[in-house]
């Protein structure tokens, strides 16, 4: 009896030196586990768990508990946390040249957009970041912006004059407005809905997989079905994290990274079918740009492309719109 009783006791110790063992990554981003990056997220937990085993216990800290965007990443280069997903709006800061994904209207549809990113531009453009202690192991995806606001319907660029429009921390889309006429402001996601509930901006831009999932509905009254930006998001490794795994575990991270940027596509694939009549069931106003309505906002918007062609090139914006 005795010898049951010793051997029970040195497994479950054996069982709990193990899990004491077994390296935390915490994984923060922006929005709640019911979005888009909750789906990558544990589509990304997932497939690694199932490659490594026990090795590693994942802890998700979503709706922004570690911070916004660029304070998460800055974790990143510090080592205090391991692991984000974060949108396209604050990688400019740390590698100017992925702000050319931002350019309006620059990919026809979806499969323009992951065919750039998947293929040799995109892959390129993720290399960039190691420079900065952080490691790009995949793409995500949010999917075409579109604007909300409060103030009325968008249906030219006279529409947008002086409207008081949230953006990211991004100079392409805030070069962008500025050039149609409107004020864009520039905030960190966590602050959004507060100012927008009370009526510090009147609206702000974002794909379905956002607006739908975050109830703007609740805060806005027009929707405007733009698609006037393609949004992707980066699936990022702390360096410091990283360069202390096996060459086994790091290609399990990888696997597992590309595994949550699927998942996301496929939640943005849903949100785009049915996002837009969610909305307008739940009282939005909801319109949709005509071709020639995009078209004469594509003409307002010319001093910006000639701006984004010195800073991004001619040859890759040709490069990228001429990708199949």
């Amino acid at each position: 009896m005795m010898k049951l009783v010793a051997a029970a006791v040195t497994g479950s110790l054996v069982a709990g030196a193990a899990f004491a063992q077994a390296t935390e990554v915490k994984i923060g981003y922006a929005l709640a586990e019911h979005s888009h990056y909750g789906a990558g997220s544990k589509a990304w937990i997932e497939a690694t768990k199932a490659a490594t085993g026990d090795r590693f216990n994942f802890v998700e800290f979503p709706s922004s508990a570690l911070g916004g965007e660029r304070e998460v990443l800055e974790g990143l280069q510090l080592g205090t946390v391991e692991a984000t997903i974060v949108s396209s709006g604050v990688l400019s800061n740390f590698v100017p040249e992925i702000g050319v994904f931002d350019v309006p209207f620059l990919f026809r549809d979806f499969d323009h957009a992951r065919a750039v990113l998947d293929g040799p531009i995109g892959t390129e453009m993720l290399t960039r970041f190691a420079d900065h202690g952080l490691v790009a192991v995949a793409w995500g995806e949010q999917g075409f912006r579109h604007i909300t606001n409060n103030r009325g319907p968008i249906a030219a660029p006279a529409d947008l004059a002086g409207l008081k429009l949230r953006t990211m921390e991004n100079p392409v889309h805030i070069k962008a407005f500025q050039t149609l006429g409107a004020a864009p402001t520039p905030m960190a996601w966590p602050e959004v809905v507060s100012a927008l509930e009370q009526g510090t901006i009147d609206g702000q831009e974002n794909p379905l997989s956002v607006i739908v999932s975050s109830k703007l509905n609740e805060v806005q009254k027009h929707l405007t079905l733009s698609g006037h930006v393609y949004a992707p998001n980066v699936l990022f490794v702390s360096s410091i994290f990283w360069d202390g795994l096996s060459d086994e575990d790091k290609e399990a991270f990888r696997k597992g990274a590309v595994e949550g940027g699927l998942a996301m596509r496929a939640f943005v694939d849903n949100a785009e079918a049915t996002g837009a009549q969610a909305m307008k069931d739940a009282g939005m106003d909801v319109a949709e740009l005509t071709a020639e309505q995009k078209e004469a906002i594509k003409a307002a918007l010319a001093p910006a492309y000639e701006d984004y062609a010195k800073t991004f090139g001619a040859d890759l914006l040709q490069q990228i719109a001429d990708v199949k």
